[in-house]
């Protein structure tokens, strides 16, 4: 065989795993974007229940393909507090499950009397979702049209490495080198080594059923290689958790420990059933037996096997798993430090999946709100009783509204850079301004709290009337946040409706305020000085109730 077929046979084969990473990246923005509504609606679920925390992992990786970016999505949780350390291990033992789907889709494809035309069927997916993609009129279609080029596109992968692998098959230096590798740990480095370099445990597994069946390697080998793509797929992870919150990382390990444990208990049936039977039997003798004359089909259901039995083990497990990652990873007395601030529901992670970055950016804007709401009541405290005991805790809710706002603004930039549905396109555009509005709200609970030391350094106070009017306004703005809370969260005219009414409530109160303050000041009741820090506070109060407003206006826009 000339070198000329050997170097195209090579050339042939990283073709291919280039077109099978695209492919899977493909099908997985886009079937993430179809099912994004499912898939919130999924992670909303994950509760102490162990096996919902494994279905959910299996499902949501089974939808999107990639059981990295599940992952990665999990640490982001983790590391935004969201998810304890135990509803995180069991989405991930999920995860290890729904990544076996990639494997039964390429087994399925080689699958048949005549694999090649098989392949080329399932490739004639990759020109039909193009036309879909081109011509489609609705985001929706494009985004089937988008699921279905990556489908075809898996299979025109596949089928340029199982061209190369039937090159190499031919030949028998190859052959005699791949068949003197019968050390199982060497081949479990081995897919170690390769699933950690192309960071896509699916494409090792693919290109070992194309060695299998091409008769390149033998069922048992390819097994062990699979093995190690486990362990391999875990360096996503890991990289993931550098740089993140000690329980960010402790996700990271326990991936790994799952994974290599899981490797560790086959290592050892596998020894066992060897020693047992004499070496007559081995994993792919069992396999062969159970699934004769279909290679393919026989390394994808061990993939699979393998995976579940390993979950169905290590379950029981996960309390002392959690345990030991806590002690490898152990809290620090510089843990009890407080930040400045922090983003409670998002991070950077969560934008490898972005419905699911929408559906959090959503809860962090609500919790902005809260946190701003809680400091006008803070400031309205301290101005009408002279009440500072709340002081510290608004400086911190301060310092945490310029963070929120700061970070929060850099995340909507590259969520805003990812592929979104239309849905999802039009409501992270209108963040910006609400981020800006609830910013605004902080700051005027901050003048608010300017006044009441200006009052207390000038042993003023408000008259019983003043403070009764605040309370009214108080009151009603207080109500007029939960209606637009309400709108916000569920979309719900009805509220908005309600919000609005409420607002302009607010703006008749300001305006008695207002007049109320010119009779006390009249009246000899009030100074100056009092008078001045009232309208401020008035005017001030009304402006509050019109960034809520605008918040509660962008419901319009989505």
């Amino acid at each position: 065989m000339s070198s000329t077929v050997i170097i195209s046979a090579i050339l042939s084969m990283l073709a291919g795993i280039g077109i099978f990473l695209v492919a899977c990246s493909t099908m997985s923005s886009n079937l993430e974007a179809v099912s994004s509504s499912k898939l919130r609606s999924l992670f909303r679920k994950v509760s102490g229940n162990k096996m919902i925390g494994v279905g959910i992992g299996a499902v949501t990786t089974a939808a999107i393909q990639s059981s990295g970016a599940t992952t990665v999505m999990i640490i982001g949780f983790v590391n935004a507090g969201i998810m304890t350390l135990t509803q995180a291990a069991t989405v991930i033992y999920g995860a290890n499950i729904g990544t076996t789907i990639t494997g039964q889709i390429v087994a399925l494809g080689m699958t048949g009397s005549n694999r090649v035309s098989t392949t080329v069927i399932f490739s004639a997916f990759a020109g039909v979702g193009a036309i879909i993609s081109l011509f489609g009129d609705r985001d929706q279609i494009k985004r089937w049209g988008g699921i279905f080029s990556g489908f075809g596109m898996l299979f025109v992968g596949l089928s340029m490495m199982s061209s190369s692998m039937e090159t190499f098959s031919g030949l028998e230096s190859v052959k005699h080198f791949l068949a003197g590798i019968n050390n199982v740990l060497l081949l479990v480095i081995v897919g170690t080594v390769f699933t950690a370099i192309i960071q896509s445990s699916s494409v090792m597994t693919s290109i070992a059923i194309t060695m299998v069946v091409t008769g390149l390697i033998t069922l048992d080998q390819g097994i062990y290689l699979t093995m190690g793509s486990n362990i391999g797929s875990c360096v996503v992870a890991l990289i993931a958790g550098l740089g993140s919150s000690k329980n960010a990382k402790r996700t990271s390990i326990i991936h790994l420990l799952f994974n290599v444990g899981g490797v560790i208990v086959f290592l050892i049936i596998g020894f066992i059933i060897s020693v047992v039977t004499g070496g007559r039997v081995d994993f792919g003798v069992i396999f062969a037996r159970l699934f004769p004359n279909v290679p393919q089909i026989q390394l994808a259901m061990f993939h699979t096997v393998f995976n579940t039995l390993t979950v169905l083990i290590v379950l029981p497990l996960t309390g002392i798993l959690v345990k030991i990652v806590s002690k490898i990873i152990p809290d620090s007395q510089d843990d009890t430090h407080k930040e400045e601030g922090r983003l409670y529901y998002v991070d950077r992670k969560m934008l490898k999946s972005p419905p699911i970055a929408v559906d959090q950016l959503k809860k962090e804007i609500i919790n902005m709100a809260d946190i701003a709401m809680r400091n006008y009541i803070y400031s309205l405290d301290a101005i009408c009783h002279l009440d500072f005991s709340k002081q510290e805790q608004f400086n911190k809710n301060e310092k945490e509204i310029d963070f929120i706002n700061r970070e929060l603004v850099k995340f909507v930039v590259e969520l805003s850079q990812l592929p979104l549905s239309e849905k999802d396109h039009k409501y992270v555009s209108t963040t910006f301004h609400t981020i800006s509005d609830l910013e605004r709200v902080g700051d005027y609970a901050e003048n608010i709290m300017e006044y009441a030391d200006t009052l207390k350094s000038e042993n003023e106070g408000f008259s019983e009337s003043a403070v009764s009017e605040i309370a009214y306004m108080r009151e009603h703005i207080e109500k007029l946040f939960d209606e637009v809370i309400k709108a916000y969260t569920n979309k719900d005219k009805e509220a908005l409706a309600e919000a609005y009414r409420i607002e302009d409530e607010v703006d008749r109160i300001t305006t008695r305020m207002e007049e109320n303050h010119i009779i006390r000041l009249n009246e000899g009741i009030c100074t100056a000085i009092v008078g001045s820090q009232y309208m401020s506070l008035a005017s001030n109060s009304e402006r509050i109730a019109d960034h809520f407003i605008n918040m509660g206006k962008m419901v319009n826009e989505w």
